[in-house]
This record gives structure tokens, sequence and C-alpha cells, in this order.
């Protein structure tokens, strides 16, 4: 019976656990640029997008200089709405997928 006890506290220590660490990986953030910093993506730990920046020469790199920081800002929100939604609707996807797969059982950091 006090092996039965100790995998208990075992498995609640590990659920505290798994929980710290992916409150950690949402709160922290990782970026990549390309074009040689023209456009910068950053996500979170969990890989969930955060935001997109880009500068006037990805978009007219003949002339950065006619291209209005209104402009820039509007399709940032775009692509950045669009990121979220996709992300959003496959994460349902793969939730629903789930439950089929494990019965409608719950497991803690699977989904």
């Amino acid at each position: 019976m006090m092996n039965m006890m100790q995998v208990m506290q075992q498995a609640q220590k590990m659920q505290k656990k798994i929980k710290e660490t992916q409150a950690e990986l949402e709160q922290s953030e990782i970026s990549s640029q390309a074009g040689n910093g023209a456009v910068t993506v950053t996500l979170n730990g969990q890989a969930k997008f955060i935001s997109i920046k880009i500068k006037p020469e990805a978009i007219n790199p003949a002339n950065p200089e006619a291209v209005d920081g209104d402009t820039i800002e509007m399709l940032e929100d775009l692509i950045t709405q669009a990121m979220n939604d996709a992300t959003n609707q496959a994460n349902t996807q793969m939730e629903s997928k789930m439950k089929a797969v494990t019965g409608g059982i719950s497991i803690p950091g699977l989904f």
C-alpha cells in the first residue's frame, strides 16, 4: 500500500512540474529573422505565434522610404490574425482527433 502512495505523490509532483514548465514555456519568446532582418517572426516556447515584424525593404526593396508605416502595421496585423486563426483551427482539430483516440479521456500535457 505504501508503494501506491509513493507513486501517487510522484505523479502529483510530476503534474505540478509539467504545469510549471508549460507556464514557463508560454512566457518565453523565440524570434527568428529572414531576409537579413527584413522579417522577424516571434513564437512563444509552446510554438504559439505571437507576432511578425516587417521592415519596409521587405515590401519595396528598391524604395523602402515609399512604404507607409500604417501599411506595414496593417499587413503585420493581418498576418498575425491569420496565423493565430490557423493555429486555433489546428489545435481544435488536434484535440478532436485525440479525444477520439483516447475515448474522451483527458491526458494532461497531451492537449
